[in-house]
């Protein structure tokens, strides 16, 4: 479903990440590991388009999508949660999941179920839909934002660093919530530093460190690994 063949990103002279290769096929739920700056987040904007690669390419359902802009790429089927999510905190948690729905803006009926897909997969944000999004709790932040996400109906979501900054019980919840929604027919990609949680639940796995790709395996192959549970499970 979506193929990275050597690509590379540079910021002017520093070379963020370099000659990556990374297959996800569809309805899969893949993670890609790795401390701060290891280049996980570079590598999903470059997904996205908010990064332009220096070099390789990236294949999304068959065709290039190496240079696309942003809102052709969500139109392709791609939406990336970012890690920070971006949300629009003045405005009500219904409106931001209005505006996750650009891509079917003039499809009434289909935004409708949409949201209400989204209500009843969190439904805490039913109860919330007109406080503010900036006076949610972190984790019902974090469920916004993946919601909002959800409401263009992608094929596949980039999730970044979902579990940062949550109480490990609402992190237990949001993996769920995850798995879930991979089990519901989203293609999923995951960037986590919480490398134990998130191999529980992906299919797949690949290790980052310094902008390189240095590990790959099943989840079973990287838990079973000593380096990678030294440096990322702690044991």
């Amino acid at each position: 479903m979506l193929e990275l063949s050597n690509v590379s990103v540079k910021y002017g002279s520093f070379a963020a990440v370099k000659d990556i290769d990374i297959q996800v096929g569809e309805g899969e739920l893949v993670v890609l590991l790795g401390s701060n700056g290891a280049g996980k987040s570079t590598t999903f904007n470059a997904i996205s388009g908010l990064q332009k690669p220096s070099a390789g390419d990236i294949i999304f359902e068959g065709k290039s999508i190496t240079g696309l802009s942003p809102d052709k790429i969500v139109q392709a089927g791609i939406v990336q949660c970012a890690e920070d999510r971006k949300l629009f905190p003045q405005m009500s948690v219904h409106q931001n999941l209005i505006m996750g729905a650009y891509v079917h803006r003039k499809k009434r009926k289909q935004v409708k179920e949409s949201i209400s897909e989204v209500y009843e997969l969190f439904p805490i944000l039913r109860e919330k839909k007109e406080n503010a999004a900036g006076s949610l709790s972190g984790g019902q932040q974090q469920m916004l934002a993946i919601g909002r996400a959800l409401m263009s109906r992608p094929k596949m979501m980039l999730l970044d660093e979902p579990s940062i900054g949550l109480a490990p019980l609402i992190v237990e919840q949001m993996f769920e919530v995850i798995q879930k929604i991979n089990k519901d027919g989203t293609t999923v990609l995951l960037a986590e530093q919480n490398a134990f949680a998130a191999l529980k639940i992906a299919d797949r796995g690949y290790v980052f460190e310094s902008g390189s790709m240095v590990v790959q395996g099943s989840s079973e192959e990287l838990l079973a690994n000593d380096t990678v549970r030294r440096a990322y499970i702690g044991a």
